[in-house]
């Protein structure tokens, strides 16, 4: 283990990776660097900082990454309508690969030999980050400590804890959280605890970003959402940054009950998990995203994105957010979206969000004068149909006949 002679570590100041960083310090001999990243967890991270100082810690790293988050990330994500298993909005995946991307910087930075992260090795995350680290520096050494020490209990962890001086808050002592949970700007998870019971209803004190859909307001509230090139630059007539496009989403979302999902998931590691996911601001924008595209895509574009959105939703779930194919993925994905351009109007209401309308003065492929069902002046020949219809038909007819003599 002394080959290890500076770590850098995902650090969040909780007891998890307060553990680690004493671990680290006490099993490999080594020098620690922390680095909290702020992805719009909406926590306070200087406590993080106090905690690193508390047990020696020279070079520590608070950075804000929200900007980079959603304009380099989240973003490029939706613009494929990306959907994990017909329900999931990939709010955890999504933020590994930045997280990873900075640490490793970071690393490079100060002269790190090794990164770690507070991973389990039950989890899909140990992939995320190490697929990460792997694709950026791929000589990097990886402390997992899930996968090495022997505190795989609470109580264990809360021992050791005790031993080591970490401060320990009054949640646990008293049996820990109820729930394990993630947030950034575009979700907020819960997992774990109840929750490991499938057949438990959720319990409405858990949810934290929004109201229940029969809390919501009775009045609905109409927004107005523009794109340029597939992404949102305004909302009601405010241009915003990508993460005050977020933000305010997620805002109006959690006003209006919209974006609870009850989902289980087939994970990486092969078994199937139960979670609890907030993701308001995300279901309004893909909601958006596909009634703009309605109208400004080729049908047959719109379709491959469609046959292919499943593949890279699942490259982005199991860790390959920077691997060749994902990138290449991308670059197909945003060929796309040049056109995406224009305004939708939505209408949010008890958990729902709703179409109302949609335009796009330089982009719309929508011809009034053909799609009408009143007298188009000739724009579309009717008669036409009957051709294509006869052509398409061909081989059904030839089977048909061939059957029909047996």
């Amino acid at each position: 283990m002394s080959d290890v002679k500076k770590v850098v570590l995902a650090y969040s100041g909780g007891l998890d990776t307060s553990v680690i960083l004493k671990w680290l310090q006490d099993t490999y001999q080594c020098e620690v660097v922390t680095f909290t990243a702020d992805i719009g967890q909406g926590e306070e991270l200087e406590p993080a900082r106090k905690k690193a100082e508390m047990f020696g810690v020279k070079q520590i790293f608070i950075d804000d990454l929200r900007e980079e988050f959603v304009r380099d990330f989240v973003f490029p994500m939706f613009r494929a309508n990306t959907i994990y298993e017909g329900e999931y909005l990939l709010g955890t995946s999504i933020a590994r690969p930045l997280i990873a991307k900075r640490q490793i910087e970071i690393a490079n930075q100060v002269g790190a030999d090794a990164v770690s992260h507070g991973a389990t090795g039950k989890g899909n995350d140990q992939v995320r980050f190490e697929l990460g680290y792997y694709a950026l520096k791929p000589d990097v050494k990886v402390v997992a400590p899930w996968r090495e020490w022997d505190l795989l209990s609470r109580e264990k962890l809360l021992t050791y804890a005790e031993k080591a001086g970490i401060p320990i808050d009054m949640k646990h002592k008293q049996g820990g959280a109820p729930y394990s949970m993630d947030a950034n700007l575009l979700h907020i998870s819960f997992e774990g605890r109840h929750l490991e019971n499938p057949s438990a209803e959720a319990e409405e004190a858990m949810w934290r970003w929004t109201v229940s859909p029969e809390a919501a307001p009775d009045e609905a509230e109409y927004l107005d959402v523009e794109f340029e090139r597939g992404d949102i630059v305004a909302l009601n007539g405010q241009r915003m940054s990508p993460a005050q496009v977020l933000t305010e989403l997620n805002r109006l979302g959690g006003k209006h009950g919209i974006g609870r999902l009850d989902l289980v998931e087939n994970r990486y590691v092969g078994m199937k998990s139960r979670g609890c996911y907030e993701t308001p601001g995300g279901t309004i924008m893909l909601r958006a995203h596909r009634a703009i595209e309605s109208i400004t895509l080729d049908r047959e574009v719109a379709h491959l994105k469609d046959d292919l959105m499943p593949r890279y939703a699942s490259l982005i779930y199991n860790g390959y957010w920077w691997a060749p194919e994902r990138k290449a993925l991308q670059v197909l994905i945003d060929h796309t979206q040049q056109t995406v351009n224009g305004w939708v109007r939505l209408k949010l209401y008890k958990g729902n969000v709703i179409v109302v309308s949609r335009d796009s003065k330089s982009n719309s492929l929508f011809d009034m004068n053909i799609a009408t069902f009143d007298d188009d002046g000739g724009a579309y020949n009717q008669a036409d149909a009957g051709g294509f219809i006869k052509l398409n038909a061909l081989r059904m007819r030839i089977a048909s006949r061939l059957n029909s003599k047996r």
